[in-house]
């Protein structure tokens, strides 16, 4: 089943460390946008931890056409880059990379355990992250005369709409970002002003 948008992201790199049975899980949340990012990351926790035993992930990225992979790492199948991937839903969290490197402790955990302890561990990481919203934006060209400017900048503040760019010659131009959820009616807004021509962008 494919899963559905998240429209969350973290901004900074965390880490922490989760401890069970002599086991060390240290998890890592790293901002990610691209495969090569997550072989980036991965290849310096290798680096960085170069006598660990496995080192399982999860990835999710992209907004509207969704990426991600699961990987265990040498782990029995399912017992640590499923459980990781589950919070990454779990958290709504998307162009997200979560590590759990592990240092075996000598007592073994079982497939349950080994769930618990990458699960928490990767819950952990995220707890520990700072996270922002993720809007989908759609943008526009408004051109109007400037007897409707007044008009046209209370519908922007009214829908916390973003002015990118904007040129006042002749007549007024803007470039708007628009979140898609309601750039339906934004752009029904401004088709009932006669004087306000309104342009998909595809930027």
């Amino acid at each position: 089943m494919k899963p559905s948008p998240r429209k969350l992201e973290i901004i900074s790199v965390a880490s922490t460390l989760f401890k069970e049975k002599g086991s060390k899980f240290f998890g890592y949340a790293f901002p990610v946008l691209s495969e090569d990012d997550v072989k980036a990351c991965l290849e310096e926790l290798r680096k960085k931890h170069h006598s660990a035993r496995h080192f399982c992930y999860a990835y999710q990225i992209g907004i509207e056409q969704i990426e991600y992979r699961a990987n265990d790492d040498g782990e029995p199948n399912n017992s640590a880059g499923m459980p990781i991937y589950g919070q990454i839903q779990s958290f709504e969290v998307t162009n997200v990379l979560i590590v759990s490197v592990r240092y075996f402790g000598g007592t073994k955990l079982g497939v349950g355990g080994l769930i618990n302890a990458y699960r928490s561990s990767a819950r952990l990481a995220l707890e520990s992250s700072i996270i922002k919203e993720k809007t989908v934006d759609v943008f526009y060209q408004l051109n109007f005369q400037y007897d409707l400017m007044s008009k046209v900048l209370r519908i922007l503040k009214e829908n916390s709409i973003i002015i990118q760019h904007q040129k006042f010659e002749i007549d007024c131009e803007m470039i708007i970002a628009v979140r898609k959820s309601i750039a339906k009616k934004i752009v029904e807004i401004f088709k009932a002003f006669y004087k306000v021509e309104i342009k998909a962008l595809d930027l």
